[in-house]
């Protein structure tokens, strides 16, 4: 059997001091990791002085990390990723910055990557490297003499060609990611806006059963839509730390419906829109104002980087004039809380709300909107919220579907979830929840591990 080499900026398998695999991109690799005995490469999070990899095995996980200088932080993580790929790739075009000190060092840290992991990799291993942060990592292995099959897999959206040709030396990155062997997508819609850019800028052509060609290099495409640890969150939900959850947040609601958003602080996720939806639905509904109250959950990230600090502070200040607007001396309808909950705590909150609002303004996937169906009661279930500009909204079409830009789509949606009956919600719960179940992350690894494992290595790269 051969080796799974995983590659990503952070490194989740587990660890002495993290003992459990977090998420279920994580569950999903570790327990691949752990059948092939592979090792999962990436940056520890650490600055410093870069050094020698540092080699970590628990639980039968191999990790290999290693620390960045706090400019290549600035530049290759704060910078060229999060700030200049991030929001162009997420349809943000006015929020992206092009440096060209960023560029620099997304170019060096992954000619870093390529030198430290090259070493390590034996002729057989297969080689499957993950996200935005890592684009042209598998051309500057070929560049090393690594002619092993290489995997890509895009953990965001594919831009729009119109947008995408922004970027300083958008054809040279996409040409690196010809030296990849396979490349995954989430939806038919990403793969789709790649092809469109490679026919329309680099003159290629889209053949059958995924092959994609550009002069003498052809190599696979695939839609492989990403899932969570279905059968791990589903116990969850009806464990102890989420019953305890459910009971609290029931008793906390008082005969409320609950509505609930979970997302980590970032302008892709829509929340000021939610927000403004929300805040349309109390004034042009004065009568349900006291029947419903709005958790929102929003940890923050990239604290660092400005456009972060920004959206926080119109949150603040929004969720304040909501409160400030319609609360009683008996009722808040907003409760906006800036802290992560553990996975278990969160299945009891999923399970006690009415109304799932998942309404970014472009992701990827989008897994809550997948935690929140399978945390659901059977015999009555809620209703999920969700932006018709998530690549979840292509599996789970029981949602109510929702353009997140317009405030009043969004109320009439929580009006209308509010209002449906239990027959209603279990009919459009039951195959979403079929969904999530058989095509979970476990699903979505052996999908794309097995294209992998099915190349033959070309002579260019053997």
């Amino acid at each position: 059997m051969s080796r799974l080499i995983v590659i990503s900026n952070r490194v989740s398998a587990p660890t002495k001091e993290q003992p459990t695999a977090q998420g279920g991109l994580a569950v999903a690799l570790t327990a691949a990791l752990r059948e092939a005995e592979g090792i999962w490469f990436g940056w520890s999070g650490e600055t410093g002085e870069t050094g020698e990899l540092k080699f970590e095995t628990y639980a039968g996980v191999t990790s290999a990390t290693i620390d960045l200088p706090e400019q290549d932080v600035e530049e290759y993580y704060e910078g060229y990723a999060n700030r200049t790929l991030w929001p162009l790739f997420h349809y943000r075009l006015g929020l992206t910055e092009f440096e060209r000190d960023f560029q620099g060092g997304y170019e060096r840290v992954n000619q870093l990557f390529a030198d430290v992991i090259s070493p390590h990799v034996e002729p057989e291993d297969l080689i499957w490297v993950h996200d935005y942060h890592m684009i042209p990592l598998g051309w500057l292995m070929r560049q090393r003499g690594v002619s092993n099959r290489l995997g890509f897999f895009l953990h965001i959206p594919w831009p729009p060609t119109d947008l995408l040709v922004a970027l300083p030396d958008h054809r040279r990155m996409v040409e690196a990611l010809f030296a990849y062997d396979v490349i995954g997508f989430h939806t038919r819609e990403w793969l789709e806006t790649f092809h469109d850019y490679v026919v329309r800028e680099m003159g290629g052509s889209v053949g059958p059963d995924d092959l994609v060609t550009v002069g003498g290099r052809t190599i696979r495409a695939i839609a492989c839509p990403i899932g969570i640890d279905a059968r791990e969150f589903i116990s969850a939900a009806r464990g102890d730390a989420a019953t305890a959850t459910y009971e609290r947040m029931m008793q906390s609601a008082d005969g409320r419906a609950l509505l609930v958003g979970v997302d980590r602080l970032d302008y892709s996720k829509g929340i000021e829109e939610r927000f403004n939806g929300y805040q349309r639905f109390l004034e042009t509904r004065p009568e349900e104002r006291a029947k419903v109250t709005l958790l929102q959950i929003a940890p923050p990230s990239r604290a660092t980087v400005q456009t972060y600090q920004d959206i926080r502070n119109t949150l603040d200040a929004l969720s304040g004039r909501i409160n400030g607007a319609f609360a009683d001396i008996d009722w808040v309808p907003l409760r906006y809380v800036n802290r992560g909950l553990p996975r278990d705590v969160l299945a009891g909150v999923y399970r006690a709300a009415r109304i799932g609002l998942v309404t970014p303004l472009r992701d990827g996937m989008n897994l809550v909107a997948k935690e929140f169906v399978a945390a659901q009661d059977p015999e009555d279930p809620g209703v999920l919220i969700l932006s018709r500009f998530a690549g979840a909204a292509a599996q789970l079409e029981g949602a109510l579907l929702v353009n997140p830009y317009s405030p009043d789509e969004i109320a009439d949606a929580i009006a209308r979830a509010l209002s449906m009956s239990r027959e209603e919600r279990i009919e459009r719960w039951q195959p979403m929840f079929e969904n999530v179940r058989d095509h979970d992350v476990i699903w979505w690894r052996k999908r794309f591990t097995n294209a992998l494992a099915a190349v033959q290595p070309t002579e260019q790269f053997a």
